[in-house]
């Protein structure tokens, strides 16, 4: 497996250490030493030449952020009372700028990196942030989308730095704000609640097909639980995303 690909990433993590120590999940800089081990067992496996020649011609996807946001900041007072949205933005992509320059010093050159989604449409942020109301949250949107503005700001920035970079960012935002405000015409039935359990904050272990209250037809829903989309949504999501990261598998 180690020679088709590896996956380093860990649920509820983000660019933000802390959010990794909140939830006790592997943080963004041990992901990048699991990295580090991952090529060290390739050079021994296929030889540095081969094991460089992979990891350069590999496609890295990163995504993280919403975490740091929803499971994090929004909710602790030590964060939101001491940053604005706008420079707790500039704290992860700080975090960001840095892991890139790692995984290029490793060998990485072609990176793809997921914008936030439409954080204030899942179902679980509804819940904890809209009082009362079943409609988008947009102050939370807008963070999103101010994230992610400076998202391709930072990315256009490090790809101007290191000239062998490929560096694309891929936007997640758009696709699913698409699905979540014309539901009917992508094929789906329901948007506000999720299909687990009461679907309005479940994640995680709570969710399974044995949950209480858990829909019979996934595939009407956009969301499968309070913050991931179906497999149906992130089928057209996926469709998506290799169209704009297309440049990624050229040579």
């Amino acid at each position: 497996m180690l020679l088709i690909g590896a996956n380093f990433a860990s649920a509820a993590s983000g660019y933000y250490n802390a959010t990794a120590i909140l939830y006790n999940t592997i943080s963004l800089s041990q992901q990048l030493e699991n990295y580090r081990e991952y090529k060290n067992k390739l050079v021994d496996i296929t030889g540095k030449s081969n094991a460089s020649s992979r990891i350069s011609r590999g496609i890295h996807l990163i995504s993280a952020g919403s975490s740091d946001f929803l499971q994090n900041y929004y909710i602790n007072p030590l964060l939101f009372t001491t940053n604005t949205p706008d420079t707790f933005s500039d704290i992860l992509l700080n975090s960001y700028d840095h892991f890139i320059q790692n995984l290029y010093e490793l060998g990485a050159r072609r990176i793809g990196v997921a914008t936030l989604p439409p954080l204030g449409c899942l179902p679980a942020a509804i819940t904890a942030f809209g009082h009362g109301n079943n409609h988008c949250v947009a102050r939370l949107n807008n963070n999103a989308i101010s994230f992610n503005n400076k998202l391709r700001h930072r990315s256009q920035r490090l790809t101007r730095r290191f000239s062998k970079l490929k560096l694309v960012v891929l936007d997640i935002y758009n696709p699913l704000h698409t699905l979540i405000t014309e539901p009917a015409e992508n094929g789906f039935a329901e948007v506000r609640r999720a299909c687990c359990g009461t679907g309005l904050l479940e994640t995680s272990i709570l969710c399974n097909q044995h949950s209480i209250g858990t829909c019979s037809n996934a595939s009407q829903y956009v969301f499968w639980d309070g913050f991931h989309p179906t497999e149906a949504a992130s089928q057209i999501l996926a469709g998506s995303l290799l169209t704009s990261g297309s440049s990624l598998i050229q040579p």
